[in-house]
């Protein structure tokens, strides 16, 4: 893998922060579409926007894998992607922050952000082998059409860590503007999506949320994230014992509640577990619905 490592420097934003990609017509091209497609619908409820899909760990991890959760098969990726890929520092007023960056860091058409969990780093969202190759699709979609991809390191998951991802996504926001931003925010990575959803200068900018393994959290109901209607996505495995698959269905039925039209979508995968939609997620079904939902 090739990394290229540079200090870039914060500048605060002048741009307009419109987001004119969220109205387009604009789409993230085909991948591997097939060999990533999501299982087959058990059930369908809400007109399709809570989904019960049958995962199968002998089919989605011994079908996809050629060491089990380990390595991908050869032909799931493409590591001809690292060739653009950066390891950067960001210096902020909150300090530095450590992160990947792959794509185009001005101009791009889209950015997607992935934020790992406790005990992670950035290094699992770049790892092309995990989780099926999921990591490196998502990075080959994002470049393929035009976009960023970004996975920093997290400092905290509160206070000086939310702090030094805002300044991130603005410093990359303010040199791609009307980019719409999109968060995948893994297990504990999900408090960081909470905290941001509350920014009111970031969430005009914001394209999507997505929860993969996450944590429920109220105050997302009524912050400017809300009320800018960012579309959500939910995935979770119906075994995760790390987060409760219950707790996660509660937020997902109060927001229905709350704002029975609110662009919001639920995917369970029945028998999977904590790492379960990290690997399974289809991002590019996930985020060509959230750049057209709103």
């Amino acid at each position: 893998m090739l990394r290229v490592c540079a200090i870039v420097f914060f500048l605060f934003p002048i741009i307009s922060s419109g987001l004119a990609q969220s109205t387009s017509s604009f789409q993230l091209v085909p991948w591997k579409d097939e060999m990533f497609r999501v299982p087959d619908v058990l059930e369908s409820r809400h007109d399709g926007d809570f989904l019960i899909l049958d995962y199968r760990s002998a089919r989605d991890i011994n079908g996809r894998d050629a060491i089990p959760e380990k390595q991908a098969k050869p032909e799931r990726v493409s590591t001809e992607i690292n060739n653009v890929q950066q390891d950067l520092k960001l210096k902020t007023r909150a300090g530095a922050i450590k992160h990947f960056a792959v794509g185009k860091t001005e101009g791009a058409s889209v950015i997607v952000v992935y934020f790992h969990g406790k005990g992670g780093s950035r290094e699992q969202g770049v790892d092309d082998g995990t989780f099926g190759g999921n990591f490196n699709r998502i990075k080959n979609l994002a470049v393929r059409s035009g976009g960023l991809y970004l996975v920093p390191d997290i400092a905290s998951f509160t206070g000086r860590g939310a702090k030094q991802i805002h300044a991130m996504l603005m410093h990359y926001s303010a040199r791609s503007p009307g980019a719409p931003i999109i968060l995948s925010c893994g297990s504990a990575g999900g408090r960081l999506c909470y905290q941001l959803a509350r920014k009111e200068d970031l969430a005009p900018r914001l394209g999507g949320m997505i929860f993969l393994g996450s944590f429920p959290d109220n105050p997302l109901i009524g912050s400017a994230a809300w009320k800018s209607r960012v579309p959500i996505y939910i995935g979770h495995g119906s075994r995760d014992w790390v987060s409760y698959l219950s707790k996660m269905e509660a937020l997902y039925l109060r927001i229905r509640e709350v704002s029975p039209d609110y662009p919001i979508k639920f995917e369970r995968f029945e028998s999977g577990t904590h790492g379960t939609p990290i690997r399974m997620i289809d991002w590019r079904k996930t985020i060509n619905w959230m750049l057209t939902a709103r």
